[in-house]
């Protein structure tokens, strides 16, 4: 019955692949104004020198409402002020050993050190003396060895499955980029393309990481359930709340280069491939709980199995739904501090645009992670009750075993049930006397306790 599912999802999903995949992000006229599609280079600070404001002719910046000009506290150059005169190297390119000067105010967010390395603008028709400006800090170094660290201590822990899980991550990161975001761009359906991504990402992290099982096989199927209840109460809710997605600069500049995506869309593709993570985490928890409790007690019923999954389950919603609200929220920050300044209320601030997408955002995930809670414990426990453990045949075959020689065929049927399990688990210490009288007809005269030398031969040959 799994595979009767799985195996069709699983071709849709390399069809979905074969026909959406978009062989690259296409181009676009023009500079894109992100700073990403200029030329850059290598540059390093050589020298740091201290030097007065006014002489090197920094210009104040605009102070906020309520600060006057020149104020330290607003972000511009007191009169006598001493800003920072940083000396760049440019360390790569045709132009290797040029340098030039950088003026840093001493209220600017950014300051240098002497050796730290730093990314280069290059704007060949710039003037000689200002080709080359500061882009971005060089943060290779500590990035990868943040992302070193982060894979020794999954290997160190998860051994071989941390390394499948690597794997799973880079394949992920693979989709996202090469699949995902490209199609966007051509402009096919945000949510079809988050659709059949997010599919394949699951495939492909759920059976790497957890191997080709019944078990992981329960998992993937609540989480395409939860994940379709999530693309329905989210296709319903942003149309319903009117919600366009266009909130942000980001997006805008996007729809100003791309036309042809679909803003709504996209938030939508958001919302899927962000609840996408947390939904394996909570659907593979509890398929292992329900499998662990079936291997502690074989002969449990899958309503006793359910029934205790369920109360792993609801400790587990409990922090998840807490975890992806504080996630959101901690993204979010900002805007909630302007907002805990505003002068609106709550409600008004609650429904306007930039912050009723989140609540949509965050409200839709977590209900997609509650149901899956409910759904994934009932299919394991469905399935793992349908598998008959070997165990339970001995048992069985000893109960009629010791049956045999009894006054009557009914009587026999309740000595061979006496002797084994009861049904709390436990062994009685001695079989039970077999009675005169059982449920079943009585055995004729001769043939049943009447004769015990043929009830014992009867026992030889059952031996």
């Amino acid at each position: 019955m799994i595979a009767a599912v799985l195996i069709p999802f699983s071709v849709a999903v390399a069809v979905g692949l074969a026909v959406l995949w978009p062989g690259g992000a296409p181009g676009h006229k023009g500079d894109s104004g992100l700073g990403f599609d200029r030329t850059t280079e290598s540059g390093r600070v050589v020298r740091i020198d201290q030097v007065r404001c006014a002489d090197v002719h920094a210009q104040p910046q605009q102070p906020p409402p309520g600060q006057q000009s020149g104020d330290p506290a607003a972000g511009g150059a007191a009169k006598d002020e001493m800003c920072e005169k940083a000396t760049i190297e440019v360390t790569s390119g045709k132009d290797k050993g040029r340098t030039f000067p950088e003026i840093v105010q001493p209220s600017a967010s950014r300051q240098y050190e002497k050796g730290q390395k730093l990314i280069l603008a290059y704007a060949p028709k710039a003037p000689k003396d200002l080709q080359y400006s500061v882009s971005d800090v060089d943060r290779e170094m500590p990035m990868a060895l943040l992302a070193g660290l982060f894979a020794l201590a999954v290997v160190a822990v998860g051994r071989l499955r941390g390394v499948f899980a690597l794997v799973a991550l880079a394949i992920s990161f693979g989709v996202l980029t090469l699949f995902i975001l490209p199609a966007i761009l051509q402009g096919s359906n945000p949510l079809v393309v988050a659709v059949v991504g997010g599919s394949a990402i699951m495939l492909v992290a759920l059976y790497m990481c957890h191997g080709l099982t019944a078990r992981t096989s329960v998992a993937v199927l609540g989480t395409l359930i939860s994940l379709l209840l999530i693309g329905l109460l989210g296709s319903l809710f942003i149309g319903w709340a009117h919600l366009t997605g266009n909130t942000d600069d980001q997006t805008g500049l996007v729809h100003g280069l791309y036309p042809d995506i679909e803003i709504q869309g996209l938030l939508l593709a958001g919302v899927i491939i962000g609840s996408l993570g947390v939904l394996d985490d909570v659907t593979v928890t509890q398929t292992s709980a329900v499998w662990e409790l079936k291997e502690a007690d074989p002969s449990a019923h899958w309503r006793t199995l359910y029934a205790a999954a369920m109360r792993i389950g609801r400790d587990h919603i409990a922090s998840v739904v807490n975890t992806l609200v504080l996630a959101y929220a901690g993204a979010a920050l900002p805007l909630l501090l302007l907002f805990s300044i505003a002068d609106s209320g709550v409600s008004t601030v609650a429904t306007s645009e930039i912050v009723a997408e989140e609540i949509v955002r965050t409200l839709v995930g977590s209900i997609g992670l509650v149901a899956s809670v409910p759904v994934t414990t009932l299919l394991a426990a469905l399935v793992v009750s349908a598998d008959r453990t070997p165990a339970s045949v001995p048992a069985t075959a000893g109960g009629a075993g010791s049956a045999g020689g009894t006054g009557s065929a009914g009587g026999g049927r309740g000595a061979g049930a006496s002797v084994g399990r009861r049904s709390d688990g436990g062994a009685d210490p001695a079989p039970a006397p077999a009675p005169t009288a059982g449920p079943g007809p009585r055995a004729p005269a001769g043939r049943g306790a009447g004769l015990p030398g043929r009830g014992k031969g009867r026992r030889r040959r059952a031996k």
